[in-house]
């Protein structure tokens, strides 16, 4: 996959097929489109083309315009998207004066006579242009000026709920990471740095890794975790707790800590990937260091059950 940042990188072809969108999480009805642009591209004998944004619409213009809880960061979007066989993604730097260009102004500059086009795949929901004034309809009348066809993906749905990066979000805020993962079609992640904790997991037995997510990804709710951990080129499984540890700290300041399953390299300051296989429990303070000791012992069990119905995740 060719990975463009301008119309000129991207390079025009006037038998591409085409699609639009933010994709964040690249989740199932996302890769049903992108699909479905991939096929069509194949059958017409063109090349296939997603077209995003970077940084995200609503961190520019909202509503309110700031920080945007992402299910993927550009970097992991490139990745995922490249997974479905696509030929050129074209990333878009998305700034203010670029939202107010008009629908139309947009799909001449950068699609009808940036890209080429020879048809047009979008979900069914697709808005755009300035204030996401444009749909279906619009496009379908500029299709039929400029002489490309238009192609409006169904809904696609799991157990009855209509797929959407707002509906991940919700299960992610919630700890639901099993109705996230039904819905991205595989299991939630982020990648972060190890940073030094205060050392005390190692006192009790349950060493861990204090992680440092990207400020734009959204950490699911506080609690404890079944996990799968990629460590370079090792594939690890573990528990992560995320919140505030209660039972051993006076100071609320939210932690995400991993303990690792048969582990003891020092990997301080190296990245690290953390998959979401399974939530175990809610985070709470027990009553006794002790306590705490005998409730880690049960998730750890817990957990490597878990990674053994699930290997290989990390």
């Amino acid at each position: 996959m060719i990975v463009a940042h301008s119309v000129k990188e991207a390079g025009r072809d006037a038998g591409s097929v085409v699609t639009v969108g933010t994709f964040d999480g690249v989740h199932r009805a996302h890769a049903e489109i992108i699909r479905e642009v991939v096929s069509r591209a194949k059958m017409r004998e063109g090349r296939s083309v997603v077209v995003t944004f970077d940084p995200h619409p609503k961190q520019v213009v909202g509503p309110p315009p700031g920080p945007v809880e992402l299910l993927s960061t550009i970097g992991e979007r490139v990745e995922l998207i490249g997974m479905l066989g696509v030929d050129i993604l074209l990333v878009l730097e998305f700034t203010y004066p670029f939202s107010r260009i008009s629908p139309e102004d947009f799909y001449r500059t950068y699609i009808i006579d940036g890209t080429g086009v020879d048809e047009v795949i979008v979900g069914y929901d697709h808005m755009f242009g300035r204030d996401r004034a444009a749909g279906i309809n619009e496009l379908l009348k500029m299709g039929k000026a400029f002489d490309f066809s238009v192609f409006a993906v169904h809904p696609f749905t799991v157990e009855g709920e209509t797929v959407s990066s707002t509906g991940i979000r919700q299960a992610l805020a919630a700890g639901d990471v099993d109705r996230a993962a039904k819905f991205l079609g595989r299991p939630y992640s982020f990648s972060g740095t190890v940073v030094r904790g205060d050392g005390r997991g190692t006192t009790i037995g349950f060493p861990t890794a204090n992680i440092r997510p990207p400020a734009s990804k959204i950490v699911p709710a506080h609690g404890v975790y079944a996990v799968g951990v990629r460590v370079g080129n090792e594939q690890r499984h573990g528990m992560m707790n995320i919140g505030l540890r209660p039972t051993v700290s006076t100071v609320p300041a939210e932690t995400l800590e991993v303990h690792l399953f048969d582990f003891d390299r020092d990997i301080y300051g190296e990245q690290v990937a953390v998959s979401f296989l399974r939530r175990l429990r809610d985070e709470k303070k027990f009553d006794s260091l002790s306590d705490l000791v005998e409730q880690l012992g049960r998730d750890k069990e817990e957990a490597r059950q878990t990674s053994l119905q699930r290997p290989g995740i990390g």
